[in-house]
Parts: structure tokens; C-alpha cells; sequence
């Protein structure tokens, strides 16, 4: 989309898009654009990462990834299922969106997914070349133009929900130009300080105190002031083996707030990057300062074998491996996840398929596990996060493949938190599905305050040859799901005092005879058990959800009538096939005085047809079609094809509870447009 035929203020399907000239900047116009509601973050950072980041060695990751702005600028999802996405955020502490430029906003599928890992988000501000510097000319021409531009830039944090800003001045600088300079960069930072809290706003090592446009690769004399008025320094790349360490002297207690540069595509960084990125990361870990991770994209983009996902989980596997810092989910109940990438072949909500489109949208990945990395040989289990196999909720699932015996188990961490459990019964709910043989039950791990330590284990039947294993083991309650072949499985358990640590999965070969397990035997191998019954080795299960939460937790939707749910940019075309097409925003908020936040809202349409009789409307097809989901309280519906038949239309937006439990359709708010003409 071309920069002079896009006009922002005109409605279109929306879209992410930088800021490319100071005078929009200055004049505010990003707030004028109709893109501008649909881009605010809507997951504030998970409680417990808006203070300050922590007082140890971090990863700060830079996405470079082509330019900016592919399948990412789509704000309500794009349609390439195997789109970019990060699933690590276990190991980052800050994420930067980075693009040339001007002022890079960070798509907010990138903040949703981030701050849901309790990870802080920065824009880029960038100024480079021969625009540059005359942008830089008139930015820093006073005190007051240097101070209007920082609470400009402080005012988008605060409105689209990230937290601070990433400084590349690229460019040369007038000596006359740097004490305007630093007025910019202090009173940024004191500004989105205040307004953002816990956000940050970091230098990049380019242009030095005097004006020369010369890379220090460390911190020391000719970057430190730009350091000490500011929350850190992203060092250049060619750095040379000494550097982490002399610039951890000159930081002194500052020392993590130093984020060493590492070049994945191996432009100039220590130890060539690409595979070979973990030999820096091992060097700034000796150095005790902290690293900044340089287009980690360079996996995806150049097509790294096997696949992206492979070959993706390998290199952060080499960068947990040097790094030693695996960052804990600090989180309050309720806690749920259904493995979601952001990114797949279908959308399933409780077991049933809504869409068979290919899709990505990073706003909708929920909390990764922390899967380990190992090769084919290693476990007798594989696990994948599986985006063809049918999901449980959204596009993902965690998938078990493999070889198991009989009288065997297989044991994996999926999660590892801290969550503090009260004073009220915890409740956990997991789906499974999986063949006759093979069972999957769930560990959860705690801690007391006093460091004792326990085990539970969830279970449906089956286990009392591996029970001993465990402090405790707790038979679920097993209910059919809406789809075929899911099964929900249900406990509770009071761990008052208690803080669960880690949540894993089980893998075993259940004893219970193929009549008890209510499915039939696969005789797919030579094994036979003691009736002489052919049984198979052969493992699968597949795990779609897990969901912890106390028995006083309940999402209590409002109701239909308490919601005002409108439409405006109402537009109608035809099309040859004497159809009509209709593009519509539909928005929707509580009624005065009341207040519901949830996870996300489900977009339907139902197409209705006048009866005979002239007096009812019927569903068309008698189906809700699905449109795609809304993080924000409003949706755009773009090129709708609507038969002649059709007399109304009535849009239904489901409310999406943090738990993951839905609101009928039945009872949500909806928005009815009737159809006027022939």
C-alpha cells in the first residue's frame, strides 16, 4: 500500500503504520486517522513486570524483521498462516518493534502477546541519512521544540499502550545540537516515565557527545552522558571480546542496564551470529551485562531447515542453553492457555471449528509453554505445538507423538510460574484427546512458604502403577466436550500457603482395558497384553487447553441489553454477481457506569430472510458465520457479501472470558443492521 494513495482518515480494513514526518508527529494527526481506536494494545503487562525490570543480566530483542509491517500491520489478522511470530518470551525481558522509520508504532498483536508474558515494549525513533539530518535541524533547534517532540512521543506510549521508545540518531550533529539533544532525551524519559510506569526509554549507540556519528560498541566516555540521563544503551555490534566487561566498569551499578548488541545475521558481531549467535551471548554473560538481540528473524527470513517452527525452537534453545535465565510467569488466577501461536490453518472455539481459513494474528497467542528443545532420538515423546492438528480453542495445541510400553511414563514441564495460591479451592480443567491406549494426565508442582514441596497428580484412570511418584494424586472428573473425540477433564485441590511452581505432562499407557476406556484397541503392533489382545506402542495425545482458577472466579457476563452496540461507516457496493457488498464499523461499550474487561470478543454475522408471511426473519442457513475477533471494542467489517435474499443482518459480538469460558451467543450483544431497497 502506497504511501500516497493511503489516506488514514478514510475507512479501510485497519492497519498498523509508522509516523513518517515530523509534522505529523507534531500535529497529532495519528490520533485523527480511522486506524487509530483499532490500534491500541489491550493486555496491560501482566502484574508484577510494570516495575522496574530486574536487577540482573537481560535480553532486550530487537524485531528487524524485513522492513516492518508484513503480516503484522493487519490489526484484525492476516490470512498467511505461517506469518513471523515469536513464542520464547520466557527468555526476553524487552521487546523493540524496529523499522527506518521515523517513528516506528509497534503493531499492537506485538504488545498483546508481549506484555501477556510480562514483557515491556518500545517503539523505534529513528533519524538517518540526509532526511535526518534535517529532521534532527528542526527537532533540536530549541529547548522548546526538543521538549514538545519528547511529550509527542511520550503521548503515543501512553495512548497505544507500550512502554517507551528505542533512540537511533544516526546522523551527524552540530556540537550546538547536542545540549538540546540531551534536553530531548531527559525530558522523554521523565515524561513517559510518568505517564507509562515502569517504561523505559534506551539509547542507541551511534552519534556521540560530540556530534560525531562514530560507534563506540561499548559504553564509555563519548555515550555516557546520553546513558546516565536515560533507562540503558543499546551498544553497537562489532564489539570486540573485552568490551562487555570494560563496559560493565564504567556502568558500575548500572552495569545491566548495558545491552550489548548481537547481530543474528552476523554482520560484524563476535562469533559471526546466525548459529553461532550463543557465542556472543556467552561472552556478554561473562561480562555480566545484558544483551540485545538483533533480528532474530534471520530464521524465518532465510529459511532455515527444516522448518521455521524447528528450526526456530533450536536456535532459542542455544540461546536459553547460554544465557541461564529462564524469566518466571509472575501471575494471578485465573491462568489459561490454549497453546495459541497467533497463527494457523482453522479456529476452534471449545472444541468445534468456526474457520477453516488460514490465519495470523499475534494478539491472539496465548501463554507459550516452555517446551524444552531436544533432538528426535532424545525422548521416546515427541511434543510440538501443532497448528494443523484440530484445536480444543483458537489454532494451536500441544501434540504427543511417539512410542511408549506398557508400565511406562513420559514426563514433560510445560509451564513454570509463580502463582500464589489463596486461601479458596483451586480448580484446574484440561481437554485431551488422544487414541484407545494412550492417556495424558497433568503434574502440578508446589512450594510452601517453609520450601516444602509437592506434587499432584491430575489423572482420569489408569494410574496406580506410577501413583507412588507423586505426594498426591487427585482422579478427575471426565465430561464430553461439544466435539467429537475431546474429553474435559476437571479437579479441584486446597494448597493454601502453597505457590504453584511448575505445571507438566504426563504421558502413560493406561492398565484400564479397551471396554473401560470406552474406545477401541489400535493392534498396530507385535506387543500383547496378558489376554493375548494385540496392543501398539504407538502414542498420541493431543492436550488443548489448560485452565487453573479459584472456585470464587466467575466472569458473570453482562447482559445483552447492558451493552450499546452501533454501526457507522456504513457502505454498500454491488458486485457482478448481484450480490451486495456492505463495509461497516461496528463498535460497542457498556452502558454508563459499568465495567467488564475480558480477553477477547468473537465476531458473528447472521444473515436473515424475510418469511412469507412478511412478519418474522428466519437465519439464512441457520448459521452464525464467524469474521474474526476483536481485541479492541470495536471491529471492522470490510466487503461483506450479503445475497439479495437477505432483508437483515444481525452482527454478534461473543464476550471472551479470561478463564476461557464464552458467553453464549444467545445472550450476547448485538448490533442489527436492516437492509433498505431492492
Amino acid at each position: 500500500m502506497s504511501q500516497s494513495k493511503f489516506d488514514p482518515k478514510q475507512p479501510s480494513l485497519p492497519i498498523s503504520y509508522p509516523i513518517h514526518k515530523l509534522e505529523d508527529l507534531e500535529s497529532g494527526s495519528y490520533f485523527e486517522s480511522f486506524h487509530y481506536p483499532f490500534n491500541k494494545a489491550s493486555v496491560p503487562i501482566e502484574s508484577g513486570y510494570s516495575a522496574p525490570l530486574p536487577d540482573r543480566r537481560r535480553i532486550l530483542v530487537c524485531h528487524d524483521m524485513a522492513g516492518g509491517y508484513l503480516d503484522d500491520k493487519w490489526v484484525q489478522g492476516g490470512t498467511n498462516a505461517d506469518a513471523y511470530a515469536i513464542w520464547h518470551w520466557h527468555l526476553i525481558d524487552v521487546f523493540v518493534y524496529f523499522s527506518h522509520n521515523l517513528v516506528t508504532l509497534p503493531p499492537p498483536s506485538w504488545t498483546n502477546a508481549a506484555h501477556r508474558h510480562g514483557v515491556k515494549v518500545l517503539g523505534t525513533f529513528i533519524t538517518e541519512s540526509e532526511k535526518g539530518t534535517a529532521i534532527c535541524e528542526k527537532l533540536f533547534s530549541t529547548k522548546d521544540s526538543a521538549r514538545m517532540y519528547a511529550e509527542r512521543l511520550a503521548e503515543l506510549a501512553f495512548k497505544l499502550g507500550f512502554d517507551g521508545w528505542l533512540l537511533n540518531m544516526e546522523v551527524e550533529l552540530q556540537a550546538k545540537q547536542i545540549t538540546n539533544l540531551k534536553e530531548f532525551i531527559n525530558h522523554l524519559s521523565l515524561t513517559t516515565h510518568s505517564s507509562v510506569p515502569g517504561s523505559l526509554v534506551i539509547w542507541y549507540d551511534s552519534v556521540t557527545i560530540e556530534g560525531d556519528l562514530y560507534y563506540q560498541n561499548e559504553l564509555n566516555e563519548h555515550n555516557k552522558p546520553f546513558f546516565d540521563i536515560c533507562d540503558g544503551i543499546f551498544a553497537n555490534y562489532e564489539w570486540e571480546e573485552n568490551y562487555p566487561s570494560r563496559s560493565a566498569s564504567v556502568a558500575g551499578d548500572r552495569k545491566f542496564d548495558v545491552y550489548m548488541g548481537i547481530d543474528v545475521f552476523g554482520r560484524g558481531t563476535y562469533g559471526g551470529g546466525q548459529w553461532n549467535s550463543n557465542r556472543a551471548l556467552d561472552v556478554v554473560r561473562k561480562g555480566d551485562v545484558s544483551a540485545a538481540i538483533f533480528a532474530p528473524g534471520w530464521v524465518y527470513e532465510t529459511k532455515q531447515a527444516p522448518d521455521f517452527e524447528s528450526a526456530q525452537n533450536r536456535w532459542w534453545s542455544l540461546v536459553e542453553k547460554s544465557w541461564g535465565i529462564v524469566r518466571k510467569y509472575l501471575r494471578t488466577l485465573p491462568f489459561y492457555t490454549n497453546f495459541d501461536q497467533g497463527r494457523g490453518n482453522h479456529i476452534s472455539v471449545h472444541g468445534e471449528q468456526i474457520s477453516e481459513a488460514t490465519w495470523c494474528n499475534i494478539s491472539s497467542q496465548g501463554i507459550q509453554p516452555l517446551l524444552e528443545f531436544a533432538d528426535s532420538t532424545a525422548n521416546p515423546i515427541k511434543l510440538l505445538v501443532d497448528l494443523k492438528e484440530a484445536s480444543y480453542s483458537g489454532g494451536g495445541n500441544i501434540t504427543f507423538k511417539g512410542s511408549l510400553e506398557k508400565g511406562t511414563k513420559f514426563m514433560t514441564r510445560i509451564y513454570q510460574g509463580e502463582f500464589i495460591l489463596s486461601e479458596s479451592l483451586i480448580h484446574f480443567f484440561y481437554s485431551v484427546k488422544s487414541d484407545s491406549k494412550s492417556s495424558l494426565g497433568i503434574v502440578l508442582k508446589f512450594t510452601s512458604t517453609v520450601k516444602k514441596s509437592m506434587s499432584v497428580l491430575l489423572t482420569s484412570h489408569g494410574m496406580d502403577h506410577v501413583s507412588s511418584a507423586f505426594s498426591k494424586v487427585i482422579r478427575t472428573n471426565e465430561h464430553k466436550g461439544n466435539a467429537p473425540g475431546w474429553v474435559i477433564n476437571e479437579g479441584s485441590i486446597e494448597m493454601k500457603g502453597y505457590v504453584l511452581t511448575e505445571i507438566h505432562a504426563l504421558c502413560y499407557r493406561s492398565n484400564a482395558p479397551p471396554k473401560e476406556m470406552g474406545l477401541k484397541s489400535r493392534p498396530l503392533g507385535p506387543d500383547h497384553d496378558h489376554a493375548g489382545v494385540a496392543y501398539s506402542t504407538d502414542y498420541f495425545a493431543v492436550l488443548g487447553h489448560v485452565t487453573v482458577k479459584t472456585s470464587n472466579y466467575n466472569p458473570d457476563f453482562p447482559l445483552s441489553s447492558s451493552w450499546l452496540v452501533d454501526g457507522e461507516f456504513i457502505n454498500w457496493t454491488s458486485d457482478p454477481q448481484d450480490s451486495r457488498i456492505l463495509s461497516v464499523k461496528i463498535s460497542w461499550k457498556l452502558k454508563e457506569g459499568k465495567e467488564f474487561v475480558c480477553q477477547h470478543y468473537n465476531v458473528y454475522v447472521e444473515k436473515l430472510q424475510k418469511l412469507a408471511d412478511g412478519n418474522q426473519s428466519t437465519a439464512f442457513e441457520h448459521v452464525e458465520e464467524y469474521l474474526g475477533v476483536a481485541h479492541v471494542n470495536c471491529f471492522y467489517v470490510s466487503e461483506l457479501k450479503v445475497p439479495r435474499s437477505i432483508s437483515s443482518l444481525k452482527f454478534v459480538i461473543q464476550v471472551c472470558g479470561f478463564d476461557g469460558t464464552i458467553q453464549n451467543l444467545a445472550e450476547s450483544p448485538f448490533y442489527q443492521l436492516e437492509i433498505k431497497g431492492p
